[in-house]
């Protein structure tokens, strides 16, 4: 069960990576204006979540993805947050879901973390 959510893992990250080359107009959008070089910034991001999804599937770069998914979770915050307190035009997000988001992508930070960074358990016996 637990390859199965890593795999899971993984894909919601590649699939994330990429729609930022599909569809960076969206990104493009949201990012706030204190961060310099927006289109640097989101295809950065993006080739970052693909390595990263695909890192979690090799134990051998499982924990270093893990690491660098979790500190991207952390630099793109205040994006979420930006959403949540400026209107942007074009984006047709309900505030509900964007205020959901920011809770939504802790529980991203302890996914990540349980699937790559977590002590293996112990074997248990009868």
């Amino acid at each position: 069960m637990m390859l199965f959510w890593r795999i899971v893992l993984s894909l919601f990250f590649i699939v994330a990576g990429a729609n930022h080359f599909w569809n960076p107009r969206f990104y493009l959008r949201v990012m706030p204006p204190y961060i310099p070089y927006h289109e640097a910034a989101v295809s950065a991001s993006g080739v970052l979540e693909i390595l990263g999804g695909l890192g979690v599937l090799h134990p051998a770069t499982r924990r270093l993805s893990g690491i660098g998914l979790i500190l991207l979770l952390i630099a793109i915050f205040p994006v979420n947050v930006h959403m949540v307190l400026h209107r942007i035009p074009g984006i047709n997000v309900s505030p509900t879901v964007l205020w959901l988001r920011l809770p939504l992508q802790l529980l991203c930070i302890a996914w990540v973390w349980f699937h790559t960074l977590r002590a293996p358990s112990a074997p248990t016996t009868p």
